[in-house]
């Protein structure tokens, strides 16, 4: 691809075509930037993944982006998030979305579901050529030109860089322009917890809008809620997460049971173990014993036609997430565990800020408006999810009722059961009332400023 040369529009690249570079490419467009090009490893955009959740402050800007209508038909609004104890018991129960106060739902959804979703409404929008796939960048550089700052992105196998006013990097946890601008900080860090998921068709359960977490010990627990509404035999597509701390449950073993290897990871599993496919009773043996009552998580996992294994995973905050013209956005920012189910969340609030600080600001304010906005917010968020907030209280009923319980007051008092709504507050981000009050990132029909970008620079 050749240089680009025109200074009327600015050229503005995107490494990623993830939920992140596709919402951040919808939100340019949205703010009148016209010439954004995506830059996309993979050789063909499939659907794949599992079940993600987007939180009320995700849905508004994807509603103000205009995809309200399809997000609703392609996703469950969830109503509750329900803890349960290993055999059954309910320990605490709330209301999301919209039952919580909030103006907008919170959207359960299979992932790939929603990112072909934002790839149809890119395409659409800004062409067919908008969205580059096979092409994986592996760093920048940045120059000037008659005082004119460039980044130039660099692609494997290609001699001729992507060239650009502005690099956004969407290119997830194992960002190349992460690495590129901080190259000493090494891989993710892990912290011991090994993720099961699969989604799997099963019957509907309770209002079959439910999210619900089983499990009270320091060892296991499960994560299961409904990514599609059920149909008339009453059956939906239902995802599930099994974690296990690393030094839990039987051995198989399999490599990531071993020490230390070639490849070795910071939870001692193997290059190979990471997104690895396992089989049905590996997971299982870890829920022996248990009986969950109105769902049968056992039934699930052995159903499930795919199982991939998963560790739990983030990095330390950034002192900056800007290098001149170059910034990061979503996974390649601030990858965070999913307990706060804020991940994809985060990267579209992400998204429409930077859309919205660049159409208002000179470039180099907007980069450092938007750092400023975000990467306190995102680290708060981080340090929370690091905490498994909700997890010691659960921890602490099993503790006092191993054996499970019929009431759980029996167990615990009122206001102890009510920390876990401060808890899941923390990890979830924004209240409803001061989301709702918020004004809109929505930026009037305009024409990007020119002078933010041609202006020569010292």
């Amino acid at each position: 691809m050749p240089p680009y040369s025109g200074r009327n529009t600015p050229r503005i690249l995107v490494a990623g075509a993830g939920i992140g570079g596709l919402t951040v490419a919808l939100s340019l467009h949205a703010a009148g930037f016209d010439d954004v090009l995506l830059v996309e490893a993979c050789p063909r955009l499939r659907p794949v993944g599992a079940g993600i959740n987007l939180q009320p402050a995700a849905v508004r800007e994807l509603t103000e982006l205009g995809l309200g209508d399809a997000l609703d038909a392609a996703a469950v609004a969830t109503s509750r998030l329900q803890y349960h104890h290993r055999y059954g018991g309910l320990i605490w129960s709330e209301p999301r979305g919209r039952a919580a106060g909030y103006h907008w739902p919170q959207f359960s959804i299979h992932r790939a579901r929603l990112q072909e979703l934002l790839l149809a409404a890119v395409r659409e929008r800004l062409g067919p050529g908008a969205v580059v796939t096979g092409r994986r960048l592996t760093g920048y550089r940045q120059t000037r030109t008659g005082g004119v700052p460039a980044v130039r992105a660099l692609a494997a196998g290609e001699s001729t860089p992507y060239t650009g006013d502005l690099l956004i990097a969407a290119d997830g946890v194992n960002s190349a322009v992460r690495a590129t601008m901080y190259p000493g900080e090494g891989p993710p860090v892990s912290n011991g917890i090994c993720m099961w998921r699969g989604v799997t068709e099963g019957p509907a359960y309770l209002d079959a809008r439910t999210m619900t977490i089983f499990g009270c010990n320091s060892r296991v627990k499960a994560v299961v809620y409904p990514v599609t509404r059920p149909d008339a035999a009453g059956r939906c597509l239902l995802n599930w997460v099994v974690e296990t701390r690393e030094d839990s449950g039987p051995s198989d073993g399999g490599p990531s049971d071993g020490g230390p290897s070639d490849g070795a990871r910071p939870d001692g599993s193997s290059e190979a173990d990471w997104d690895s496919a396992a089989s049905p009773d590996r997971v299982l043996a870890h829920l022996d014993g248990w009986r969950t009552g109105f769902l049968d998580l056992h039934a699930i996992v052995g159903a499930a036609p795919r199982i991939l294994r998963y560790p739990m995973i983030d990095r330390d905050p950034l002192p900056s997430w800007v290098d001149g013209r170059v910034v990061l956005l979503g996974d390649a920012a601030h990858p965070m565990y999913p307990t706060g189910s804020n991940g994809a969340s985060q990267a579209i609030v992400d998204a429409r800020v930077l859309a919205y600080e660049l159409a208002h600001h000179d470039v180099d304010e907007a980069l450092a408006r938007y750092d400023a906005a975000r990467r306190p917010e995102t680290s708060r968020l981080l340090a929370a999810h690091r905490r498994l907030e909700p997890d010691p209280l659960l921890h602490q009923v099993e503790l006092l009722a191993p054996n499970g319980f019929s009431d759980i007051r029996e167990v615990l008092p009122a206001h102890r059961l009510a920390d876990i709504r401060s808890c899941t507050r923390q990890v979830t981000g924004v209240d409803a009332a001061g989301l709702n009050a918020r004004p809109s990132w929505n930026v009037p029909a305009r024409t990007a400023p020119v002078c933010a970008w041609s202006t020569p620079q010292g």
